[in-house]
């Protein structure tokens, strides 16, 4: 009982920073940089890298990248490079027993897998479209897809907890169900149509209601798949969880592993998105 209250009161405190710091830029860019820079944190001795020099890289990028902008051509760059990075895990998720951690792919993991990816969570308020207009600032994007992965993992562990038989993938997490990833997923594109009506109901109308069902679908799969790959990395590293930071969560980056790693393939898709509509 006393586990599960302060498990309750981390969480709560948890998700009352993340959305009341949206509705202020700065205050938000800070914030996730400060969260992804404990999440570097917890990553380095798991992957056992010992190079302090990439800890000053996260706060220039947020400062250089996404408090001040750059030309998009960058951007897009930073993007292509970020998403083949995970493609490549997600391969050495399905394909390898072990992911190889060579000295070079360690650096590689660091910068791309974790300091590129948070970038474009950070980055997503300011790729919104609202009619046909792009705007300089849509913090409900923000939030809404933090409520996406939100009801994909509450929904994934309720369905698997009530349903699940069959394992999605034993050996990395034992209680994780074919049964349970599908419930989330549903739920979390269910949850995308919603999303939907309630912006609408507050006059942001950028994206359909199919759009957003797509983009509930990419951040739901991506981040089921960005919690599998963290899992490996901490079976690997001998550890139960990545840090000790959130009481009964663990660490900063087992609470935001799924969106982390989530986050350019959402940013993807509103380009897409903004670009075929």
């Amino acid at each position: 009982m006393r586990e599960l209250l302060v498990r309750s009161i981390s969480g709560i405190v948890y998700v009352s920073l993340v959305v009341l710091s949206a509705f202020h830029r700065d205050v938000f860019i800070l914030l996730f940089c400060v969260f992804a820079f404990f999440c570097l944190i917890e990553l380095m001795p798991m992957i056992r890298l010992k190079q302090w020099l990439i800890y000053p890289i996260l706060p220039l990028a947020y400062y250089f990248i996404v408090w001040q902008t750059v030309p998009m051509i960058y951007v897009y760059v930073l993007l292509g490079a970020t998403i083949l990075v995970n493609l490549y895990l997600i391969r050495d998720l399905v394909l390898v027993d072990r992911i190889a951690l060579f000295n070079t792919k360690k650096h590689v993991i660091a910068l791309l897998y974790l300091i590129g990816s948070s970038l474009f969570l950070a980055l997503i308020p300011d790729v919104a479209r609202n009619g046909n207009y792009i705007t300089d600032y849509q913090p409900q994007l923000l939030i809404g897809i933090f409520a996406i992965i939100w009801v994909n993992d509450s929904f994934a562990y309720l369905t698997g907890r009530t349903f699940g038989k069959h394992k999605l993938m034993k050996r990395i997490s034992p209680k994780k169900t074919i049964e349970g990833f599908l419930g989330g997923l549903v739920m979390a594109i269910v949850a995308g149509a919603g999303l939907f009506y309630y912006l609408k109901s507050i006059e942001v109308e950028g994206y359909s209601i199919y759009d957003w069902m797509i983009i509930a679908f990419v951040v739901a799969l991506f981040g089921t798949i960005g919690d599998l790959i963290q899992s490996k990395i901490k079976r690997q590293a001998a550890v139960k969880d990545s840090g000790s930071i959130m009481p009964g969560h663990g660490g900063i980056f087992d609470r935001m592993d799924s969106i982390i790693f989530a986050a350019p393939f959402a940013y993807l898709t509103f380009l897409i998105i903004n670009h075929v509509s």
